[in-house]
């Protein structure tokens, strides 16, 4: 077969672009900055998010989804750390709603979408490729997740703090703890986010999403780094993992 036969013969990779709601306020972690912007080791959250998003190898494009009155605030402090040609949109009220714009704002070349939580700073360059990999490999929706540690209980809800009585206990085997970047077919993705309706606050979880639309949804291994910063406690955790990286890594 001739050079040019079989560059012809080649597969044209899927273009894969990344989004990153960051519109939220994160009232559990406080008063003051929204909770993307809170520094991590002196950087704010959002940056190493997208510092991992950008140097993932499946990665072409990152859209991060700004609060509405923030959009220039958070294109500025993009550009201060050397990440100039990641594109910035405003976000809606919800995060569904962000995500819904953040689609909106793709390329039309773009086949596959991971959706990354802003407050998972530390999930691994290989974690976000697994997940882009499953989904070029033919998944409609993928999810890197953890098994469950913990006992897990359902429970009846009481209010006031009052003692709550057990409903049952899972077999958590079973259970997964689900993290970010969640990857998907764009096709899919849209479908979902046209189909359901949003309720109250919207939907916090795009696979719960696609779901409900009836695709299926595979998981794929995830990463104890790959956690979700939401309390003062994991702020800590969070510094100790990058100290870790400094050391081991360089960075």
């Amino acid at each position: 077969m001739s050079m040019e036969s079989a560059g012809e013969s080649r597969a044209v990779e899927p273009r894969t672009a990344a989004v990153v709601p960051a519109a939220g306020r994160g009232v559990r972690l406080g008063p003051g900055a929204p909770k993307a912007l809170r520094a991590l080791n002196g950087t704010p959250m959002l940056v190493h998010a997208v510092r991992a998003m950008a140097r993932a190898r499946s990665v072409s494009l990152v859209v991060v989804v700004a609060p509405r009155d923030g959009v220039t605030e958070v294109r500025n402090l993009l550009d201060e750390h050397t990440l100039p040609d990641v594109v910035v949109v405003p976000g809606g009220e919800t995060r569904q709603d962000s995500v819904r714009l953040g689609l909106a704002a793709l390329p039309e070349d773009v086949e596959i979408v991971l959706v990354h939580d802003a407050a998972r700073p530390l999930v691994p360059v290989d974690t976000v490729d697994a997940v882009a990999r499953a989904v070029r490999d033919g998944a409609p929706a993928v999810v890197p997740a953890l098994p469950v540690a913990d006992t897990v209980k359902e429970v009846r809800p009481r209010e006031g703090g009052a003692p709550e009585p057990v409903t049952g206990t899972p077999d958590r085997s079973l259970l997964r703890a689900v993290q970010t970047p969640q990857g998907f077919a764009r096709a899919v993705l849209a479908e979902a986010h046209a189909r359901v309706a949003r309720e109250g606050e919207g939907a916090t979880d795009d696979a719960g999403m696609v779901e409900r639309t009836g695709h299926e949804v595979v998981v794929v291994p995830g990463h104890e780094e790959a956690f979700k910063v939401t309390r003062p406690l994991d702020l800590v955790l969070a510094e100790a993992v990058l100290a870790r990286r400094r050391v081991t890594d360089g960075f």
